[in-house]
């Protein structure tokens, strides 16, 4: 039995249909099952409610071995504590009840870093997975740079023309797309048998920067593309007063990204096996393009 959190996110989503297909006995733990797509739903047992409730997580994870951990976002937290570390409690306390054995979670690149400690959300991401570590479960954190599908978010800008970032536009930066990462997390649920804790980077293909991308944006869309930088400040204020964030969340996502700017997630060397198959192009004509038509 492999428990799903999250199983709605772009992320959980995916990783369904591998785990499906792939014959694993799947529980999910969704707030709104109804968002769970029909052919998956009728394959799946679900347990309704949010996977930081105590008595959800108790009912969901009897009897599992292993379990996909997503900390959920949060925009209105007064904390990025409360979003990494107080909604994990109630987890901690039922994978040591109910005997779970292995846990795969969503993290971040940076550690060992001297950015790590300034890194907004990603220092907390990375103290998850210590206290997750620390709790006794064999653990796997899927360490990550930012997603390429980060960009469906701005499909407003990018039909006027143009996407914006707080990184410069000459800085290349790993990045990687979601059906990767969930082929990853499925590979690693699915195989078994790994103890202690170890960290999994995704790294996507290749390092781009926004100018790189603003490029192959222009060549796919067929009309041009202009990058835009935005200084962090004025990022951080636009999260506050356009996307409904608090303060706290998003000063967290300008420590990111001013963590990003200074190389956080240039320090983990590229290897074979951390180098995933999705080019940002292919991203581009197979995700964007069809979210943007």
């Amino acid at each position: 039995m492999i428990v799903v959190t999250a199983p709605t996110s772009s992320i959980g989503s995916q990783l369904l249909d591998h785990l499906i297909d792939g014959g694993a006995e799947v529980r999910v733990i969704a707030r709104d099952p109804s968002r769970i797509r029909p052919e998956v739903r009728e394959r799946v047992e679900i347990v309704p409610g949010s996977h930081g409730d105590a008595d959800v997580v108790d009912a969901a994870f009897d009897g599992a071995e292993a379990v996909f951990w997503l900390a959920p976002p949060n925009d209105q937290a007064e904390s990025l504590r409360s979003v990494y570390l107080d909604f994990l409690e109630p987890a901690l306390a039922a994978w040591s009840k109910r005997g779970v054995a292995r846990v795969v979670g969503i993290s971040a690149l940076g550690r060992g870093t001297p950015m790590a400690a300034h890194a907004g959300h990603v220092t907390w991401s990375l103290e998850m997975d210590d206290r997750i570590a620390a709790s006794g479960v064999a653990y796997r954190a899927l360490t990550m740079p930012s997603f390429m599908d980060n960009l469906l978010n701005q499909a407003g800008a990018l039909r006027n023309g143009m996407f914006f970032s707080s990184i410069p536009g000459e800085k290349k930066l790993p990045t990687c797309a979601t059906r990767d990462i969930a082929a990853v997390a499925a590979r690693e649920l699915l195989a078994g048998g790994w103890t202690g804790f170890e960290e999994v980077p995704v790294l996507g293909p290749e390092d781009l920067s926004n100018d790189d991308q603003a490029r192959i944006l222009t060549e796919v869309l067929g009309r041009p593309i202009r990058f835009q930088h935005v200084p962090v400040d004025a990022f951080r204020d636009n999260l506050i007063a356009n996307a409904g964030m608090s303060a706290a969340v998003a000063q967290g996502m300008a420590d990111m990204m001013t963590a990003k700017a200074a190389g956080l997630d240039n320090a983990e060397p590229r290897t074979p096996r951390n180098t995933t198959p999705t080019t940002f192009r292919a991203w581009c004509e197979e995700v964007l393009v069809p979210a943007l038509a």
